[in-house]
């Protein structure tokens, strides 16, 4: 049965230790993939989103929408505010464009949050066909 609570939050992306160990080993590694398919939520939040560490959850913005396992984040309190380390996942939900300077703007994002237990995690090959097709 889905759960109907969805939160609006913040999208914050950036890099972290895990997403550039997972990195160095390779970014077609399961180490990486592991590392950067993860949105990282507030505990009060995860609460109001009924769902426990490891659940599945969907990141959505007006750029794309996403499936991610969801972490508890150890830092904050910072309701309201999720966070997604960079990788071709994060990829999806963020504007391409640049405004003429070069870097996409990675931060203060608006999305929502939803709990989506039938959707799985894409891997990456999955991820591309979703987004590209299978050419």
């Amino acid at each position: 049965m889905r759960n109907e609570a969805r939160l609006s939050v913040t999208l914050l992306t950036g890099r972290t230790i895990e997403q550039g160990v997972g990195k160095e080993r390779g970014k077609a590694s399961k180490e990486y993939a592991e590392s950067v398919t993860v949105c990282f939520i507030d505990p009060q939040d995860m609460k109001k989103l009924k769902v426990k560490e490891g659940a599945n959850v969907e990141v959505s913005t007006s750029h794309g929408s996403v499936v991610l396992k969801s972490v508890k984040s150890r830092r904050g309190p910072h309701p309201g505010i999720v966070f997604v380390p960079y990788g071709p996942w994060a990829n999806v939900i963020v504007d391409s464009g640049t405004d003429s300077i070069g870097m996409p703007s990675l931060k203060g994002i608006p999305a929502e949050i939803e709990s989506t237990p039938e959707k799985p995690v894409l891997d990456l090959p999955q991820l591309l066909a979703q987004l590209f097709g299978n050419e």
